[in-house]
């Protein structure tokens, strides 16, 4: 038993440093094809005022004048010693820039992937219980109509309506603006996050709920929930027995593999919402030109959808007998 936990923590990890590997390459060679200048978005509106030489100290100081190999070959020796460089935008380490943003973040993202998993579930459930009648038709509609709805139209459609229309919640930002810090309460910030975790959740909802009504389903129609039927079997009794255990591994695989879905959403509800979380930090690296900022965001998001999907894989083999058979790794 031990010996195939070993396994898997050990294929996990080379998994996890070739991917960031692969990343980190990738990643570099496209931001060198940038058309954005990362010293005019440094200086911004005072780039008028500056001289050929202040050009090119400040190149010089970021190390922009240096070739990309040169670049990434420095950039990777720093990131073997821990070291993801300086933001050129908030002039602080880029690991401070990302714990600081991410512990924002952490709680918006974590609240809508559960809540949107949770609802998603118990809709999907509810729609293959009540297949082909209203309620079905009802949710199936609701899905279908948000799956090919964007997140910053939900979140727009939201802002006008909560914030704008009945006043009931802030605008945007992570916290009430002209406020010191010390003064902001746990209120203050839940009533700022309640839009963008709602945008989130909303997106969220579709997918699980889609899934979990056609698993369920194609249970409810196999040939042994057909027998417990026959045996008397019926309703929540028969779901609850017979069909939730088999739709909960694709549940919980689908829940776990959207973190990229949901980093993504993150970025667009955040922009919408102004609010200071990784997903802005993202959007205003990539306009401005920091590379260190943008590598390091990067790296952190491939390893927060890696630990997501390892999560899913661990489950698996925690809520599958077949698979603590040592089946797969």
């Amino acid at each position: 038993m031990q010996l195939r936990w070993i396994r898997f923590l050990v294929m996990k990890i080379l998994r996890l440093a070739s991917l960031l590997i692969a990343v980190s390459v990738i990643s570099f060679w496209l931001v060198s094809l940038s058309p954005v200048d990362p010293i005019q978005a440094y200086i911004g509106a005072d780039m008028l005022r500056v001289g050929t030489e202040q050009r090119q100290a400040i190149a010089s100081y970021w190390g922009l004048d240096l070739p990309p190999m040169e670049r990434f070959i420095r950039w990777a020796a720093a990131l073997l010693h821990g070291d993801l460089g300086t933001s050129m935008i908030y002039r602080q380490p880029v690991a401070e820039v990302i714990h600081e943003r991410f512990s924002n973040s952490f709680w918006l993202m974590a609240s809508s992937w559960i809540l949107s998993g949770i609802i998603g579930f118990v809709s999907g459930v509810i729609a293959a219980m009540k297949k082909d009648t209203w309620v079905d038709k009802m949710i199936t509609w609701y899905c279908y109509t948000l799956v090919s709805t964007p997140t910053f139209w939900i979140g727009l459609m939201l802002l006008i309506i909560f914030a704008v229309w009945l006043g009931w919640l802030p605008v945007g930002l992570g916290v009430p603006a002209g406020v010191l810090a010390e003064q902001v309460t746990i209120e203050d910030r839940l009533r700022h996050m309640v839009l963008p975790m709602l945008t989130l959740s909303i997106v969220g909802i579709a997918p699980i709920a889609l899934h979990t009504r056609q698993k369920l389903i194609d249970v409810l129609t196999s040939e042994y929930v057909r027998f417990a039927i026959a045996r008397g079997e019926q309703g929540l009794g028969l779901v609850l027995r017979h069909g939730l255990r088999n739709i909960a591994l694709p549940a919980i695989s689908l829940q776990f593999a959207s973190f990229s879905e949901l980093f993504g959403g993150a970025v667009l509800a955040e922009q919408v919402f102004s609010y200071p979380g990784l997903g802005q930090a993202t959007v205003e690296a990539g306009l401005r030109g920091d590379v260190p900022l943008l590598l390091g965001l990067v790296l952190f998001s491939t390893l927060f959808v890696f630990i997501g999907n390892g999560l899913a894989d661990f489950l698996y083999q925690i809520v599958d007998p077949r698979l603590r058979g040592g089946g797969r790794a």
